[in-house]
C-alpha cells in the first residue's frame, strides 16, 4: 500500500473511525507533516482540530538520529535507548532539549497566533502525525497530553512499523494505523507524494478548519 498524498493517507485513515462514539473530541496534529492528514480526519468525524507541538531531539552532528523528544507544556524528556548506547548523559539530553525548546516555542506561536491550548480534560484527544518510524517524538506528544486528563487519548497514522505501534500502545489508550507493514523502513516510502508540509500550509489549515462548520469548535 502507498498513498498518493498525505489528503488521501488522512481520508483513509478517517475511515477507520466512522463507527466510533466520540465524547467532544478533539484532533490534534504534529506538525508539520501531521496537519493535512488530521484535517481529513478531524472533518470527517466531525472534530475540533489544533496543533500540538513535540520535537525530536537530533544528535549533535546527525539530526536525523532521534536520541530524545520534547512536548509542549511538558518538562518531560523522552530519552531513547539510542542517546544512552552512544553515551549521552541526562545533562546533556537537557542542554540540547533546551536549544530544542525555543524552536517548539516559536512553532507554538507561529501555528497559534497565541491561541492557547485547548482544554482536554474529559474530552477524547485523538493526536496524528503522517507516519511513526522509532515513535519518539509521538511519545514525548503522549506523556504530556496525558497530564491533561483526557477521557481518551488516541494516536492515529496512516503508517507505521508493528513494534512502534505495540510500544506506543502502552502509552495511548488505542493506536490506529491504517498500514503496519514489517519491511516498513521509512515513512516516505509509503507516500507517492512526500514532499514537506510548509508552514504556510500548516496555518492556512488550521484557519480553514476553525471557519468552517463541519468541524467542531469545542
Amino acid at each position: 500500500m502507498r498513498f498518493a498524498d498525505r489528503r488521501e493517507a488522512g481520508r483513509q485513515l478517517a475511515a477507520r473511525f466512522d463507527r466510533r462514539d466520540w465524547t467532544d473530541p478533539i484532533v490534534l496534529a504534529l506538525p508539520r507533516g501531521g496537519v493535512p492528514v488530521a484535517f481529513e480526519l478531524a472533518a470527517r468525524i466531525g472534530a475540533q482540530l489544533e496543533v500540538f507541538v513535540a520535537r525530536k531531539i537530533g544528535a549533535p552532528g546527525h539530526t536525523e538520529l532521534g536520541i530524545g523528544a520534547i512536548a509542549e507544556g511538558w518538562d518531560g524528556l523522552v530519552i531513547t535507548p539510542t542517546a544512552r548506547a552512544i553515551g549521552f548523559g541526562q545533562g546533556e539530553l537537557e542542554m540540547l532539549a533546551g536549544r530544542e525548546r525555543q524552536e517548539l516555542e516559536r512553532r507554538v506561536e507561529d501555528y497559534r497566533k497565541g491561541r492557547p491550548l485547548p482544554a482536554l480534560s474529559g474530552r477524547d484527544v485523538i493526536l496524528v502525525d503522517d507516519g511513526l518510524a522509532t515513535g519518539v517524538t509521538a511519545q514525548a506528544a503522549l506523556g504530556a497530553l496525558r497530564a491533561h486528563e483526557p477521557r481518551r487519548l488516541v494516536l492515529a497514522v496512516p503508517v507505521c512499523p508493528p513494534d512502534t505501534a505495540a510500544q506506543l500502545a502502552r502509552i495511548a489508550d488505542d493506536v490506529v494505523c491504517v498500514a503496519a507493514p514489517p519491511d516498513f523502513h521509512a515513512v516516505g516510502l509509503w507516500y507517492e507524494d512526500f514532499s514537506q508540509t510548509t508552514d504556510a500550509e500548516v496555518v492556512e489549515l488550521l484557519e480553514r478548519a476553525r471557519s468552517a462548520p463541519a468541524f467542531g469548535q469545542g
